[in-house]
């Protein structure tokens, strides 16, 4: 028997507390304790019921059968049938600060276990697994989790669920018994179950509840479960789904699983997205990133879609310029054969038929107005109808002898093959070196079916490859942004970021559904990261109408950019768009830097965002309402999270055109501004402004 002992790991909010001896197991996840902990450790002591093992079996960070555990394992796989419930002891500890790392074995199965745990200073914890095989014969791995514990208490899910341009939806369960589980075989993040969930006390809010938040940093298949066992206990899993045969570990071979972010904060569902966001803003995004202003995006796709014309291109340029734009993006429409969805991809070679004179002069043009020049590539996806698949049809990640469905018209190349692989890194590598692109949108427009390499299951090799594709095109010119797009929020996730700049969360631009997909999407990610653009009046997506208001103060809270045609547009309209461009720069610094709160209302028709400076001296507020007032008064506007004791001068910076025709008046504050402390700000608020449905409001608070 190895003598126990307990390590504490430590941040700012919270404390895990790791008791050590043939196995791990974490006792504390929570608020920092002070005192004996040693002493202390006595008062956890389980009972042992009758009726069950006659030995009290502890949920480790690796559940395995042959302990009498009898949960989800950790591992399984086997050696040609054999080695199939592997019992792993501890060998070596290291700990350096609030990193540790527990090497474990079981020389009988020939098996080694490193796990990994690391708290950092923003109270993000984050946790993987490498599984070795270390005798000889091949060990065939089925699967590999990570495995975190959760109190009894936490007996409510929120959980995700989407579609096409239907993205980052959330939805409450309780977690009472059984338990839940999720699946995504789609080959990438996927638009319907973005890796990620938490879990808390009963009807934990925004403000209120202990909750755990987790989230799997993998851009393919993956699975997330949450069981309740029979004694109440609880614990969460997060794995790549292997499909058969695709993971076979040769003797010293390891298998190292992804990284799951977890963080939990007594403080709701804010507290834990303040600390994820410092940890994606302090530990993912590169250092100077916050010193360099989001640049304001045009895109041409819904302005032109496949209609290139260089002259009239330049001409959106001109115009975008003029509008406070700062990077001018072509999308998809400009490289051979591609006048439709139908054919060209792969043919990663300019369309001299509508490029006569090729890309520089639209580069230089557009760079000569003060802009950067992006450009839309899609390197994983072929038609058959392109010169590629003619030439090379077996670059296809596909099996011999079936036929995939397509997928937008398409199919995707293998890049496990070395040719293809070069192939696309060459070309990519050519266009960013013969241009002055400080940008590419990279996307991905169809999901992955049948994936096989060489009649083999590759899907977990391909996600590898994407990576490697990007990081080496990252290591040739590193200057230049990506933004990851999968026809929209198809691939969104810490692993993906750590490679790229900026999300786009979706397809739809529509206003009143993009409330609901940011949002969504703010419980992991900051504003910064997160695409967010000033569609057309009539939206493409959902052929509904909204007003320039409403859709500039939706696209406000993000990275904004815009979609139109500014060549085309009504002056009128092109006035708003500008209108928020500059509103936009304004707010760009605090927008970009500050603390994201979202704030509970009396209504559930309305939804309130906020932003708060670091420093608390400013503050901006959104108040955007989704459907009709449920009463004829809206209650009370309460902002968290300022300054308890300070005053501040509150004012209107943006509303509605027909504000004041709704209504025989509205709250006088709105009209001529008030000062108020923190403190009555977050008790007792200010009376809501009365709204149409899908419009809002934008307010501003200064310190004095």
């Amino acid at each position: 028997m190895i003598e126990k002992k307990l390590i504490e790991l430590t941040g700012q909010q919270t404390q895990l507390i790791i008791e050590l001896g043939e196995y791990a197991e974490i006792l504390h996840w929570g608020a920092p304790i002070k005192g004996d902990l040693a002493s202390f450790r006595m008062a956890l002591q389980r009972p042992v019921p009758y009726g069950r093992l006659d030995t009290d079996i502890a949920m480790t960070l690796s559940p395995e059968l042959g302990r009498g555990i009898f949960s989800s394992p950790g591992v399984e796989g086997h050696r040609a049938g054999m080695d199939w419930a592997p019992v792993f002891m501890i060998k070596e500890i290291n700990q350096e600060d609030q990193a540790l790392i527990i090497i474990s074995e079981d020389t009988q199965a020939g098996l080694r276990l490193v796990t990994e745990l690391c708290l950092d200073a923003y109270d993000v914890l984050k946790t993987r697994q490498t599984l070795t095989n270390i005798k000889n014969g091949v060990y065939q791995v089925n699967r590999l989790a990570n495995t975190l514990p959760l109190p009894a208490r936490a007996n409510e899910l929120m959980t995700y669920y989407g579609r096409w341009v239907h993205e980052f939806q959330t939805l409450r369960q309780p977690l009472l018994q059984g338990g839940y589980q999720q699946e995504n075989r789609r080959g990438r993040t996927s638009h319907e179950h973005y890796p990620a969930l938490v879990a808390g006390t009963t009807h934990f809010g925004e403000l209120c509840g202990d909750v755990w938040g987790f989230h799997l940093a993998w851009s393919g298949n993956h699975r997330l479960r949450v069981d309740v066992k029979a004694d109440g206990r609880r614990f969460m899993q997060a794995e790549v789904i292997y499909m058969p045969g695709e993971v076979s570990l040769e003797k010293d071979q390891s298998l190292t699983t992804p990284w799951l972010y977890a963080s939990s904060s007594h403080q709701g569902l804010n507290g834990m997205s303040q600390q994820f966001h410092s940890h994606v803003r302090k530990t993912i995004l590169p250092s100077d990133f916050a010193n360099r202003p989001r640049p304001i995006h045009l895109n041409t796709w819904e302005g032109i879609y496949f209609e290139h014309d260089p002259e009239y291109i330049m001409a959106m340029a001109t115009q975008a310029a003029e509008m406070g734009v700062e990077r001018f993006i072509i999308d998809d429409g400009w490289f051979k054969g591609r006048n439709g969805d139908t054919a060209g991809l792969g043919d990663w070679f300019l369309d001299n038929g509508k490029y006569p004179n090729g890309l520089k002069p639209v580069v230089e043009h557009v760079n000569s107005l003060g802009m950067e020049f992006g450009l839309w590539f899609e390197p994983e996806m072929i038609n058959k109808n392109s010169d590629l698949y003619r030439l090379h049809p077996e670059w296809l990640l596909a099996l011999d002898g079936y036929q995939q469905p397509t997928g937008r018209n398409q199919y995707v190349i293998d890049l496990q093959n070395e040719e293809a692989f070069t192939y696309l890194l060459g070309r990519l590598v050519y266009f960013l070196g013969k241009y002055n692109i400080a940008y590419i949108k990279w996307d991905m427009n169809r999901e992955v079916v049948q994936p096989g390499h060489l009649g083999k299951a590759a899907a977990y090799q391909q996600v590898e490859r994407y990576y490697q594709l990007i990081d080496k095109v990252r290591a040739e010119h590193p200057l230049v942004e990506i933004e990851s797009c999968a026809a929209g929020g198809g691939r969104i996730d810490f692993e993906v970021l750590k490679r790229t700049q900026r999300f786009w969360p979706s397809d739809n631009n529509d206003a009143l559904e993009r409330q609901s997909i940011q949002r969504g999407m703010s419980y992991f990610f900051p504003p910064e990261v997160m695409g967010s653009h000033i569609g057309a009046s009539y939206c493409h997506s959902t052929r509904r109408r909204h007003s320039i208001e409403f859709r500039g103060l939706t696209a406000l809270f993000g990275h904004m950019g815009i979609e139109l045609d500014p060549v085309n547009e009504n002056q009128e309209e092109k006035q708003g768009f500008e209108r928020y461009i500059k509103l936009h720069k304004m707010l760009r610094p605090l927008l970009h830097n500050g603390q994201t709160w979202r704030v509970p209302s009396d209504d559930p028709a309305h939804q309130i965002h906020a932003v708060i400076a670091q420093d608390k001296s400013e503050a901006v507020v959104m108040i955007a309402q989704l459907a009709m007032p449920t009463n004829a008064l809206s209650g009370h506007l309460r902002i968290p999270g300022l300054d308890a004791k300070a005053l501040y001068h509150i004012s209107v910076i943006d509303k509605p055109a027909d504000y004041d025709e709704i209504v025989n008046y509205q709250p006088v504050w709105t009209e001529s501004g008030c000062k108020l402390s923190g403190s009555w700000c977050d008790e007792v608020g200010l009376t809501m402004p009365i709204l149409d449905a899908e419009s809002a409001i934008l307010i501003k608070f200064e310190r004095i």
